[in-house]
């Protein structure tokens, strides 16, 4: 089965399931767009020493995204960091709408079709007033945390789900509970599954076995219009290049990752977009042999990513690793987080340090040398 079908420029239906999956006055369609499959990186917040908002290099990092080539960009998510949800800190909307209002702009002398998607996290009544943030913004579709509902029943969780996806297509969210998920099987997302209004999923347990629960359940239920998207920063190649074998209605047949929603993706973006683009053309063209050179890449890249997302340390330097990477290319000014403990583990800097030699084919430190003096007008 192929389910990355070619990507219209622009789609005029409308679909009956949501009015915000398809915007007639733009021609985008959001679950076509997704569908094809992007690289769309997990946006993260730059900070002054004082712990505000740099504008400046916030926006720095969304021309970035944009010049790189990327089919979208997540904001409000984990890399974002989880503080600026909290009504004390009061950045929700201003980072969503800076977002929003860069890739607007960005992309008035090229237009092409991008995905904006927004972190909701929560109860009920918090992700629903974050869906109406986001869609007066102009995102188009929400990633749903369950960081909130790690002690709920399945039952519970799924009303949840519902009552949000009536308010905004939902990008579904298998986080891993080493940074806060909770384990869900293959019933909850066979459940999950049957809400209309879900776009895509983005399936990030760091777990082979529950990886393939949720592409199972996709297939028990029918839905082949949900989009698969990797969350797996350990297991980026080997999700975007297998063929999983799955059955529905006594027809055999296999999906595949399209995509990518990665913290991992808001560094090195345009070499993930150049990656992405060798797995689609080798889909393409009908060859049933990969590269052995692209397996050898993604045990790299997962090797860099250990350092990047301090694995060693249960992920405790994780948003202080991707902006110390970001901070090497002079995209943003330093690691702070709203988190003071949130620190780069030691010995992680020298690691870090390290990468750009141990795997220069994974740096795009050329491209970002060329073009971010532009960045930062």
């Amino acid at each position: 089965m192929n389910d990355s079908p070619n990507e219209p420029q622009s789609d005029s239906q409308s679909n009956s399931q949501s009015n915000s999956l398809s915007d007639p006055s733009s021609g985008f369609n959001v679950r076509r767009h997704l569908q094809y499959g992007h690289v769309i990186p997990a946006h993260p917040l730059a900070l002054t020493p004082s712990r505000t908002l740099d504008e400046r290099h916030q926006r720095a990092l969304t021309r970035y995204y944009v010049a790189a080539g990327a089919g979208g960009i997540a904001v409000g998510v984990h890399t974002t960091g989880f503080p600026i949800h909290d009504a004390k800190i009061g950045l929700y909307r201003p980072v969503l709408e800076l977002a929003a209002e860069t890739v607007a702009t960005s992309l008035t002398a090229d237009p092409r079709p991008f995905v904006k998607v927004a972190g909701l996290i929560g109860d009920t009544a918090q992700a629903l007033r974050e869906a109406r943030i986001a869609l007066a913004l102009g995102y188009h579709c929400g990633l749903l945390s369950l960081g909130a509902w790690r002690d709920a029943t399945d039952a519970d969780i799924l009303a949840h789900c519902r009552r949000v996806a009536e308010a905004i297509p939902l990008f579904g969210f298998y986080l891993q509970p080493a940074v806060g998920g909770r384990r869900l099987s293959h019933a909850f997302w066979r459940e999950f599954a049957e809400i209309a209004n879900v776009v895509a999923i983005k399936v990030a347990p760091f777990d082979r076995y529950a990886t393939l629960d949720v592409v199972r359940a996709l297939a028990d239920a029918g839905r082949d219009d949900i989009a698969l998207y990797t969350g797996n920063d350990d297991a980026i190649v080997p999700d975007l290049v297998t063929d999983i074998p799955v059955t529905s209605g006594g027809r055999a047949y296999t999906r595949h990752f399209v995509g990518g929603l990665l913290g991992q993706w808001a560094v090195w973006t345009s070499k993930a977009v150049t990656m992405l683009q060798a797995f689609q053309a080798w889909r393409a063209g009908g060859s049933t042999s990969l590269p052995a050179s692209w397996l050898t890449r993604g045990a790299a890249l997962t090797m860099a990513n250990a350092a990047i997302f301090d694995a060693a340390n249960g992920y405790r330097g994780c948003l202080p690793g991707i902006l110390d990477v970001l901070r090497r290319q002079g995209l943003v000014r330093g690691t702070w987080t709203f988190d003071t403990h949130e620190q780069l583990s030691p010995g992680q800097a020298d690691m870090l340090a390290r990468l750009p030699v141990l795997y220069p084919e994974l740096v795009d430190d050329d491209f970002v040398d060329a073009h971010r003096d532009t960045w930062l007008r």
